[in-house]
């Protein structure tokens, strides 16, 4: 069994409302709300990177689990804006947070349903070898794309999230976790340039595809919804659940058309999905754990609650977690 002993969070102090993107980008407030639901979003300051960040969520989930660094077994760090090629960002969140010679690695490329897939890898890491392990998620989008496309900047935000899974008894359960990929969709939600196929050079710095994000919108609308609903029931079938148990679904946080989307397709009342985007926007990897965390922390889960978390990406890939509080 794979516990919850401690959640964190972290986002920048720097707040980026639609105001401030109507007077750099042809758009208003109306148009970016009407579109998305998103009002704010954070971005980094000149000395906060990635690492800064995943450090930041982790200090704190290791704080309300009652641990220290030493007790930590492992790190797996879901982020699609590492700190840099190589080495990884868990190597270096380790070496900060002064952790012990423990195995570290990040989970890159799954996009936003990173972290929840983490999830899935760390539960069966302790199923093996019991440990408590630091899971985190966490984005740096406002670097990586181009702040000039209005359809795709004002939507991102920076910012990261973290829990401490252990073998123990603890404050939540992570009952079941279901993910899936469909890789013929990758190309609905891409970020290109910087591989082997298309990487950093002259040429990618002339066409403006070293920060070009390719998203298909109604494309990627339409698979997040199927996705995201169907990984909710399933994960539900799989624990011998139902819908009408769930106390709160915690979704991706990506745009408030999709997340009501969702809520509509599984017949669900407003209270029993935890919506942030307003505030925060899309953080990629880091929306999950974050809401979580502000969930937790604002009173809005209970001892004996069920919550899903589900969440999609690109590649494509999606995944669903049932947590039992």
């Amino acid at each position: 069994m794979a516990h919850i002993m401690g959640f964190g969070g972290y986002v920048p102090e720097k707040v980026i409302t639609n105001e401030d993107w109507a007077n750099q980008l042809d758009t208003t407030d109306e148009w970016i709300t009407q579109r998305t639901g998103i009002k704010r979003r954070r971005f980094v300051a000149e000395d906060e990177t990635t690492m800064t960040m995943a450090t930041n969520a982790a200090e704190t989930a290791i704080k309300d689990a009652g641990l220290t660094s030493d007790d930590i077994g492992e790190i797996i760090l879901a982020t699609d804006t590492p700190e840099m090629m190589t080495p990884d960002t868990a190597a270096l969140v380790q070496h900060q947070l002064k952790c012990r010679n423990i195995p570290t690695y990040d989970l890159g490329g799954s996009g936003c349903a990173g972290f929840v897939q983490a999830l899935d890898v760390a539960k069966s890491r302790i199923a093996t070898r019991p440990k408590n392990i630091l899971v985190i998620g966490v984005e740096l989008i406002s670097r990586m794309i181009s702040l000039k496309d209005r359809t795709t900047s004002i939507l991102f935000g920076d910012g990261a999230g973290a829990v401490i899974l252990g073998p123990e008894k603890a404050r939540a359960e992570v009952l079941d976790v279901v993910s899936g990929t469909e890789g013929g969709y990758a190309e609905i939600l891409t970020l290109a340039a910087g591989g082997t196929r298309n990487p950093f050079n002259a040429k990618s710095l002339e066409s403006g595809d070293y920060n070009r994000l390719i998203m298909d919108g109604r494309r990627v609308f339409i698979e997040a919804v199927r996705r995201m609903t169907e990984a909710t029931l399933e994960v539900l079938e799989r624990i011998g659940r139902v819908k009408e148990e769930v106390a709160l679904v915690i979704p991706h946080q990506a745009n408030l058309r999709i997340i009501e989307a969702v809520r509509n397709k599984l017949g669900f009342d407003e209270d029993r999905f935890y919506v942030n985007v307003q505030e925060y926007g899309n953080t990629g990897s880091a929306t999950v754990p974050f809401a979580m965390f502000e969930a937790v922390n604002n009173d809005r889960i209970e001892k004996g609650d069920l919550v899903v978390l589900t969440a999609f990406g690109s590649g494509f890939h999606w995944a669903a977690a049932a947590v039992q509080f």
